[in-house]
């Protein structure tokens, strides 16, 4: 099977976020950006070019900063390229609406996720 052009690509941010519908609402006022619910602790939302999620599941961080999400066409894969490349597992693979993905630590200490629809 042929990678898709997504494969390996930034696909998807989230920010976690004390509170969803102050964040829906700012957001959705100052850029007009709209929302999908998924649950109490999750929204998707769409900037109208790029989705991406805000979440109470984990506090957000005193400095700042999205989790960057990146799509692979094989989990699995992606995951042990990672590990070879130095990476480190944060969160190992796990389902969710829509697909699966691990979060990883890069060389740098920041965290980044990876999902499939597999």
């Amino acid at each position: 099977m042929a990678n898709t052009p997504e494969n390996c690509r930034i696909n998807y941010v989230e920010l976690n976020v004390r509170d969803l519908d102050k964040a829906k609402a700012f957001y959705g006022q100052a850029f007009g950006w709209t929302f999908t619910d998924y649950g109490p602790e999750y929204t998707e939302f769409s900037d109208g070019a790029m989705k991406g999620g805000f979440t109470t599941q984990q506090a957000p961080s005193p400095t700042g900063g999205p989790l960057v999400v990146l799509y692979a066409d094989k989990l699995e894969a992606a995951r042990a390229s990672v590990v070879a490349a130095g990476g480190a597992i944060k969160l190992d693979i796990f389902a969710f609406p829509g697909g699966r993905r691990f979060h990883f630590i890069d060389t740098d200490g920041y965290e980044l996720a990876v999902w499939s629809k597999d």
